[in-house]
């Protein structure tokens, strides 16, 4: 009688809220954690499993405890944020359009639920209304500037897949000048950008690209005595600039571009990719027409043939894409600073092998990638990356609860 009462009364159901938000959760993220980490947790008595944690959260996320809001809050940023930035971008929008409906009829002005509107709406590929959505969010409400940040890095990248390159120079600049997250990474952001567009335009903005990106490395800061590694991705790329005959970056804002995963939003829509491959290819086009090649040529090849291969993976030449994976792959040995090309690239390739339906090719290359290879910049990054497209391939959660 007592349990029956129990399961009934209001406090029972907010304290079951609660566990399901925290059970889910916890076990969400460890799921998310390399095999590595994650023997470490269990040697101490912790287990994460991906398909019992969303479970829970779902279980939360329907329930009507103070809670739910945030099992569908957690649930929005693991499909729109950690599964693209730790994981091959397979999120799932349509369960996430379908956690965010009821509170967009309830809300329909609140800045979380345009911010996430809109989100959805970039990694579905229709940016032009991804763009209007985040300027409402922004509109919405003055006084929580960092939302209006997250917005300005988004507005940027939107500009970025579709190669408005003033319009997203103007928002890397708006985060320079606001934000304090990282001033090593916006400060190359805006570099990055301006080195995509022809000069003239690049006077109109009144900055000099070689000084922007000889500032990165003093803006460069650590916390807990470590430095971030995408700041340290970005000091060691701008250091062909600080000679006295800088060596230009080839496509810089495409690679920033592909640290972040987008090329996996743009893969959505064909015209998009279809304009990047061109400018990949033109880059090609001049590297193979330098008359007097750099110290950095075999690595700027290797990046130019990866970011092709990526065009043309989600494009669906597949062949095509299989040849200039394979030809970084070829000439590895002749790389001397972008070690990271050759372990990314493998896992590109493990994935293309998987998109054509060949499972046991796929993780051959992906653990290759995975074990042969270290000390390389955004190891951990890649190592996260593996990690969930290994459990995918191999078809079984990380562990059992």
């Amino acid at each position: 009688m007592t349990q029956y009462v129990a399961s009934n009364s209001d406090a029972f159901h907010q304290f079951e809220g609660g566990v399901k938000l925290g059970i889910g959760s916890f076990n969400l993220m460890l799921s998310l954690l390399p095999a590595r980490i994650l023997r470490l947790l269990e040697f101490i008595g912790f287990s994460g499993n991906r398909d019992f944690g969303l479970s829970q959260l779902r279980e939360g996320a329907a329930s009507h405890s103070l809670r739910s809001i945030l099992c569908v809050l957690t649930l929005l940023l693991y499909h729109t944020y950690v599964t693209l930035i730790l994981g091959a971008g397979e999120g799932d929008l349509v369960e996430a359009e379908a956690l965010l409906e009821p509170y967009q009829e309830k809300f329909p002005n609140g800045s979380i639920i345009l911010f996430y509107t809109a989100r959805i709406a970039l990694l579905k590929g229709k940016f032009e209304k991804a763009q209007l959505k985040f300027q409402q969010c922004i509109a919405s409400q003055h006084e929580w500037k960092q939302i209006h940040h997250v917005c300005y890095w988004e507005l940027m990248w939107a500009h970025c897949f579709q190669q408005e390159w003033l319009q997203a120079y103007r928002y890397a600049e708006l985060l320079w000048r606001e934000s304090r997250w990282s001033k090593a990474i916006y400060m190359y952001q805006k570099a990055a950008i301006l080195s995509m567009m022809p000069e003239e335009d690049v006077k109109t903005t009144g900055e000099n690209v070689v000084e922007l990106f000889r500032q990165v490395e003093g803006l460069k800061q650590r916390l807990a005595g470590k430095s971030i590694p995408t700041e340290k991705f970005a000091v060691r790329k701008s250091r062909r600039y600080s000679c006295s005959t800088p060596v230009k970056l080839v496509v810089p804002a495409l690679e920033m571009m592909y640290v972040w995963n987008g090329f996996t939003i743009v893969g959505k829509r064909a015209d998009v990719t279809e304009g990047l491959l061109i400018t990949i290819e033109k880059a090609e086009e001049q590297l193979s027409n330098d008359p007097r090649p750099s110290e950095y040529h075999p690595d700027d090849q290797c990046l130019v043939q990866m970011l092709k291969g990526l065009c043309l993976k989600h494009l669906g030449r597949l062949l095509q894409a299989e040849l200039c994976f394979t030809q970084v792959l070829s000439i590895e040995k002749r790389i001397r600073y972008d070690h990271y090309l050759v372990p990314y690239t493998l896992y590109e390739l493990g994935l293309l092998y998987k998109q054509q339906g060949d499972v046991a090719k796929a993780i051959r290359y992906i653990e290759n990638a995975k074990l042969n290879y270290k000390d390389y910049s955004m190891e951990s990054r890649l190592h996260f990356r593996i990690h969930a497209a290994l459990s995918n391939l191999k078809g079984s959660p990380v562990n059992t609860p």
